[in-house]
């Protein structure tokens, strides 16, 4: 499988920008349609800017070129998906991410979210425990000139603690319970979004908060399924 990088020029490119501005369009119905679950009508201008800004069809193997801006997860390899746009949209809507922040990743997978969350964040570090994808995503990176992304290799469980605190993290990938590991590495003030629950089944994303006081507050957002978090303790 081979990640495509398509030339910013000619009518492939006016082609995209028609399908984002489709992709965008359909993220801003379907937040409409679950305003009862995510407490809003509409997503930040700055979160929908970065989905318009960030060229999905650079993330996805070929045989999905078509499919690039459907607003459906799509298969990338080694059992994992490239997420709905839907949903990369509302998670990083969710951690409320300031232009100065810190925000740490767990499941780079493709490398779309953590794409969409350098738009935002001053530094972003990403974790993936599945070694090919890894190296794929280090490799658009660098061709696409992320430079505030930091990628490594490794059990995201765990975090990063050598760059904590954080001022976000964003689990990609259903987790049997919410790592310690990062709630320590969570900056007082700051939002962790994961999705919680038994792999393969219905789970449910959660927003943590953690006051000034280092006090959690918890909020089940929306039902959700996610593959799932892999390495020793993903899903204990």
């Amino acid at each position: 499988m081979v990640l495509v990088m398509i030339a910013s020029a000619g009518l492939a490119t006016d082609e995209y920008a028609v399908m984002r501005e489709n992709m965008l369009k359909e993220i801003g119905a379907e937040a409409r349609l679950t305003a009862s679950y995510i407490k809003k009508s509409a997503f930040d201008e700055r979160v929908m800017e970065a989905m318009g800004n960030v060229p999905r069809h650079q993330f996805v193997p070929e045989e999905q070129l078509d499919n690039s801006y459907k607003n459906r997860p799509l298969p990338i390899g080694h059992g994992q998906t490239i997420s709905q746009p839907y949903i990369v949209a509302l998670m990083t809507d969710l951690l409320e991410i300031k232009p100065g922040d810190r925000v740490l990743e767990i499941g780079t997978g493709s490398g779309y979210q953590a794409a969409v969350l350098s738009q935002l964040a001053k530094e972003v570090y990403t974790i993936e425990i599945i070694e090919p994808l890894h190296q794929r995503a280090t490799q658009v990176f660098e061709q696409m000139g992320y430079a505030n992304i930091h990628s490594r290799h490794g059990d995201g469980y765990y975090g990063w603690k050598e760059h904590a605190p954080y001022d976000a993290i964003i689990v990609t990938a259903a987790a049997g319970n919410i790592p310690p590991p990062l709630i320590e590495q969570l900056k007082p003030g700051g939002s962790l979004v994961v999705p919680v629950g038994g792999a393969f089944q219905t789970q449910q994303l959660v927003l943590v908060k953690k006051g000034d006081d280092g006090k959690l507050r918890t909020r089940q957002v929306l039902p959700v399924v996610f593959v799932p978090l892999t390495g020793d303790q993903g899903q204990r």
